[in-house]
């Protein structure tokens, strides 16, 4: 592996070198990248154009991201910003210089990119989703529709692919992925976001299929970690090489730990299973207001501003149970707004006014 990272960091090298002047663009692409945008800008802008679309993209973030954390474990990946001080490839003092930034001190094992395989595949279901609303009916196609269609289809997998990749560079030019770490990662994403095009069920599971999903979820998690716990494996040896590397302690994040994606995911998949399966959603979204233009853009917008303000609440870091315990609760409370409570309050705003009307 050690030809692997060393030819990683020479275009890690390149790319800091040749393309600085991109610094804020590649920063924001990584933001872009960033799973935590899944559940406060994807999921409330699809959900409320449909049901089916924002429930997958719940189901694929939380499995792939899952996933990956499995994967880490496993395939125990370097990051670039530790793995140039701690290689003996090279002598006395001369590794290379990576130049560190703000987001650069991810604390878990570096492979599969976290973010290339959450970007790659909630972007594989909104451009899936979007050729299947637009794809014209075999029975009236006309040569021309056909043809605007194939348009549309070129243009989005072209979009797919230039957001994939900058996304994939922005990693690398951070110094907090390998290429090859990227490259797995995106490839993995569009895998999970695949496999979910056969999976039905989850647009009819219960509150049972949810609790039974998110308790197995973290049951394997859990006992996964202990068991290589206790043959003296350290799962957790990735944090300590960032704090003792990373150039800023106060890049150091809690939330970027393994166990912080863990029980944030399993917390939107817990309130998703509350949402879909409560009177709220029944009586907002699926009666006759849920079906009108008017009532789904005043709950995108409703949800969308709640949430940027809510993501000014942060989690006190000083003690990681009760992290955890509040990220979960934060987690979870999040489909439930965008899901059901603040679809039922415009129900209730949208027949007043109706009423008043009549």
């Amino acid at each position: 592996m050690d030809f692997v990272y060393s030819s990683g960091v020479l275009v890690i090298q390149h790319l800091q070198n040749n393309y600085r002047e991109y610094h804020d663009f590649l920063n924001f692409m990584s933001t872009v990248g960033d799973p935590r945008n899944i559940f406060s800008v994807y999921f409330p802008l699809w959900f409320h154009l449909s049901h089916d679309v924002g429930t997958k993209m719940i189901w694929v973030a939380v499995i792939g991201d899952w996933l990956n954390l499995i994967f880490k474990w496993i395939l125990f990946g370097q990051r670039p910003y530790w793995w140039v001080h701690e290689t003996h490839l090279y002598h006395n003092d001369s590794f290379p210089h990576l130049e560190q930034f703000h987001i650069t001190c991810e604390t878990g094992p570096g492979s599969p990119s976290g973010h290339a395989m959450g970007s790659s595949c909630v972007w594989y279901v909104m451009i899936t989703s979007a050729l299947n609303f637009t794809r014209p009916s075999s029975m009236v196609t006309s040569v021309q529709s056909f043809q605007r269609f194939r348009l549309l289809r070129s243009c989005l997998w072209m979009t797919f692919w230039v957001i994939q990749i900058s996304v994939c560079m922005s990693r690398v030019f951070i110094a907090t992925h390998f290429p090859h770490q990227v490259i797995l990662g995106l490839l993995a994403g569009m895998l999970v976001a695949e496999a979910f095009d056969h999976i039905p069920s989850i647009y009819s599971a219960s509150l049972k299929v949810y609790l039974q999903t998110s308790v197995f979820l973290f049951s394997f998690a859990v006992c996964f970690y202990l068991i290589l716990k206790s043959t003296d494996i350290d799962l957790l040896w990735s944090v300590t090489k960032a704090k003792k590397w990373c150039a800023n302690p106060d890049w150091i994040h809690l939330d970027t730990t393994p166990f912080a994606g863990l029980v944030r995911n399993l917390g939107a998949l817990f309130g998703l299973g509350l949402a879909v399966n409560s009177q709220m959603f029944i009586q907002s979204c699926k009666g006759k207001n849920g079906y009108k233009t008017r009532f789904k853009l005043t709950c995108v917008t409703a949800t969308l501003t709640s949430l940027q303000l809510y993501d000014f609440i942060k989690m006190p870091t000083h003690t990681e149970a009760l992290f955890y315990i509040l990220s979960f609760c934060k987690s979870a409370s999040v489909p439930l707004g965008v899901v059901a409570v603040i679809p039922y309050c415009v129900h209730l705003l949208v027949g007043d006014e109706d009423r008043k009307l009549a």
